[in-house]
């Protein structure tokens, strides 16, 4: 049989019986990754690590001074785990400060509300406004309004976020609190709130950036708790006009520089292939960014902390990538993606965790044809975790987005993110919410992968073949 552009070697290799797959590894690059598993499964999963990042840290916002002595940290954390080199790459990003946010029904009756800015909100004159609401279901919804619906209130989007294990209900739900604002300046609002982007039904509100266009009029905009966002439907619905007051203090002020943190295992033959772990050091200023994402800092650390006790060095590099300014804008991810662009057909694989510490339930992944049956021979050594084979299709997490355009190779380890979004961008967000075990887990997981995709036969075929895919 030929298939026309594909060798015959990667036909053999495309329809390799799964059985014989784990033939691609030889047997000690095999028994390395057990005993990988075994032993990041015995330990903490890098709990040491997320625990001194929040207790020391704390809340690390990107452009505040929380974010630099983050940033002195991971430098020093990465050098004592003995790292073969540390270094920093610069990111510099637009920065936007929270002084705080008010926001109160004053008609029909009084009530205040728990509420958080939107990030890059500008903020209110001193004192606030007081404007009626007008509510819609959806962004769609309000896209759909007229100016006259709108001019002159505060837009209120009341679309609710459902629970899901893949976090899927999270991009329909978010594009509220993306763009509501910026469609109802559009319409002439002169305030926007919404149903908090979350699944918990506790009184904490769940903040997150909101995109703006500095071209045009942009309006004060928060995100209230999910308790008082059904408290304005009730009132809403009680057919009266209802008032609110909005005061937010806010600014976005100059550019900053920080850094993404890199640590890499230099490789024993092919130092300069690489595989690409990565996680974001920032935080929102509310809770401490224990889940999101102290713990994908501990996670691929702990992977990496455990590949460097072996008494070997793995064939290809290994680089831990420590992103700034994720929460804002991705910046730490554009700002990598540009530095390495040219040099994408030598990173094997990108993965990063940025969900959490929910326990990992499937591999997937966008890879060369011929590579798959390397990715279905590492699911083989996950199986005993409970992970499962998944898609042919990944982004790689957040900060790899930016990389898509120049084709990089990407992994996801799909976690568990059933109550993730019951803690995201909230004060709730605290280290008490991290299960070492489940922690453990992940860091078992990023290990086998992290080492067999290091020692894998086959190159992973980043560069232009996988541009659009």
């Amino acid at each position: 049989m030929k298939i026309p552009g594909i060798t015959l070697s990667v036909c053999l290799l495309l329809f390799t019986p799964l059985a014989a797959q784990a033939e691609l590894f030889n047997e000690d690059d095999l028994a390395i990754a057990r005993d990988l598993r075994a032993s990041a499964l015995a330990g903490n999963g890098g709990f040491d690590v997320v625990e001194d990042l929040t207790t020391r840290i704390g809340p690390r916002m990107a452009g505040t001074e929380a974010d630099a002595r983050a940033v002195a940290w991971a430098q020093a954390m990465l050098e004592e785990a003995g790292f073969d080199r540390v270094w920093l790459e610069p990111v510099t990003f637009p920065t936007w400060y929270r002084d705080f946010e008010r926001v109160a029904v004053v008609e029909p009756v009084e009530q205040a509300f728990e509420a958080l800015a939107l990030g890059f909100s500008p903020g209110t004159e001193p004192g606030g406004l007081v404007a009626e609401v007008v509510m819609f279901d959806d962004l769609d919804a309000l896209e759909a309004a007229s100016d006259d619906q709108v001019e002159g209130r505060i837009v209120f989007i009341r679309n609710r976020m459902e629970r899901s294990r893949d976090g899927s209900s999270y991009g329909p739900a978010v594009r509220a609190r993306s763009l509501g604002a910026q469609v109802a300046a559009r319409k002439g609002a002169v305030g926007a709130l919404i149903r908090s982007i979350g699944t918990s039904t506790n009184r904490f509100a769940h903040t997150g950036t909101m995109r703006f266009d500095t071209a045009q009029r942009s309006i004060p905009a928060a995100a209230i708790s999910n308790p008082d966002a059904d408290q304005l439907e009730r009132l809403m619905g009680l057919g009266e006009p209802v008032r609110l007051h909005l005061e937010i203090s806010a600014e976005t002020i100059e550019s900053y520089t920080s850094y993404n943190v890199l640590g890499e295992i230099t490789g024993s033959e092919s130092p300069e292939k690489i595989v690409a772990l990565g996680a974001h050091l920032d935080s929102w200023d509310v809770g401490t960014g224990a889940l999101d994402d102290g713990a994908g800092v501990a996670i691929i650390t702990e992977a990496a902390r455990q590949i460097m006790a072996l008494d070997q060095r793995p064939r290809r590099s290994i680089h831990v990538i420590l992103f700034a300014a994720e929460e804002i804008g991705l910046w730490g991810g554009r700002a990598w993606a540009d530095a390495h662009k040219d040099n994408f057909e030598n990173y094997q694989l990108g993965a990063e965790s940025d969900f959490g510490a929910g326990p990992i339930y499937a591999i997937s992944a966008k890879v060369a044809d011929e590579a798959w049956p390397v990715i279905e021979a590492i699911q083989a050594e996950l199986e005993p975790l409970g992970i499962e084979l998944g898609r042919r299709t990944a982004s790689g997490g957040p900060d790899f987005i930016p990389s898509a355009p120049f084709g990089l190779a990407v992994v996801d380890l799909h976690q568990d993110g059933t109550t993730y979004f019951d803690y995201h961008h909230t004060e709730n967000d605290t280290l008490d919410k991290i299960d070492p075990k489940d922690l453990a887990q992940n860091a078992a997981a990023y290990a086998v992968l992290t080492w067999l995709a290091a020692q894998s036969p086959i190159d992973f075929g980043s560069g232009p073949g996988l541009i659009g895919r």
